[in-house]
């Protein structure tokens, strides 16, 4: 028995990309059909990739279900959600507040660069006559 692209990435639980690229790369051997797919052996393909193991899903009987808003489940993630929204909206104010001194302290600055008077003691106390 002889893998195809898409059975081997089933076996692996890898995606067909990748096998494709270890294939293209060299880390697996494979050959091509006659149609152009490619046909990889699996103990080849399990040197390198792992089999997955073989399960059937498992579906959760219906009567075990519970519905989240039921189950008080809802107004938790409700209050999750609020406390996450007020602690979001206060960070917020604050990055606001910092942009604002930012800006100030900038202005600052840039009118200290530009601030033409005589520099030092003697030239002001002479410049201020």
């Amino acid at each position: 028995m002889v893998y195809t692209l898409g059975e081997a990435a089933k076996a692996t639980g890898k995606s067909k990309a990748t096998i494709s690229k270890a294939i293209k790369s060299g880390r697996i051997s494979a050959s091509k059909d006659d149609t152009g797919a490619f046909r990889i052996d699996p103990s080849e393909l399990h040197r390198v990739y792992p089999p997955t193991p073989k399960s059937e899903p498992q579906e959760t009987p219906k009567e075990t279900q519970v519905n989240a808003t039921e189950s008080g489940d809802f107004k938790a993630l409700q209050a999750r959600l609020e406390a996450a929204q007020e602690r979001l909206a206060d960070k917020d104010a604050v990055i606001s507040d910092l942009r604002e001194d930012r800006d100030k302290w900038r202005q600052q600055a840039t009118a200290l660069l530009e601030d033409k008077r005589p520099q030092g003691f003697f030239k002001r106390l002479w410049s201020n006559k």
